[in-house]
């Protein structure tokens, strides 16, 4: 099938991708691994022994670049319902973090370990029905912000990205609500076209609801 004018455009943009380029000379299996580490760089979230679970991980770039910053005696539990290429230092769960089954899967990896960082860059498959995708981004960012004040310890972050559009006040607002700091940020490695921004979400409030966090 021959392809179209716009889909030759964005191919063209993807290999000339600078991020492109260089996640394949570093090893890294997206260009996303970048925006995780700017972050980090930025806001030190990710450190030697922490636990840290990445929700909607493949193809496991952020699984990589945490791996590496939480070394050998921290934990990186991964899920997604895509199958995923073992990542060093990363167990997989292939699941559904919102359903039941998925949920008590990861809660078995986990073994009773509070988390320390929780990390969601999932976006859904594009319908090209603005409304409709906005709706199901939405509804990706408050599950992954559900699962999180139920597992974060109470000085734990939450990483996750959203897209700017309808419902990106309310969630921000909810977020604010829950965490003692809330920050924006828009890393380098993020197209300026996209509307995507991650917020970085510190220390759940005692009142925000908590399950294994403790302490």
């Amino acid at each position: 099938m021959k392809r179209s004018h716009s889909s030759r455009q964005w191919l063209r943009r993807h290999v000339n991708d600078p991020y492109v380029q260089r996640s394949k000379r570093e090893g890294y299996r997206s260009r996303s691994a970048y925006k995780l580490s700017e972050i980090d760089e930025r806001d030190r979230i990710l450190a030697r022994g922490m636990t840290v679970v990445d929700l909607g991980a493949a193809p496991g770039g952020w699984s990589q670049v945490a791996a590496k910053r939480v070394g050998a005696e921290g934990r990186v539990i991964a899920i997604d319902l895509l199958a995923m290429e073992p990542v060093e230092g990363v167990a997989f769960v292939q699941g559904d973090f919102t359903a039941r089954a998925g949920l008590a899967a990861l809660d078995a990896a986990l073994a009773g370990r509070g988390v320390d960082v929780v990390l969601s860059d999932m976006a859904p498959n594009l319908s090209g029905i603005a409304i409709s995708d906005q709706a199901r981004a939405m509804a990706l960012a408050e599950a992954a912000r559900d699962f999180a004040l139920l597992h974060l310890k109470r000085d734990g972050v939450l990483l996750v990205k959203i897209f700017q559009g309808a419902g990106y006040d309310d969630y921000l607002k909810s977020l604010r609500a829950a965490f003692r700091k809330v920050a924006v940020r828009k890393p380098a490695a993020s197209r300026d076209e996209s509307a995507e921004q991650y917020l970085l979400a510190r220390g759940r409030k005692e009142a925000a609801n908590s399950g294994a966090g403790g302490p």
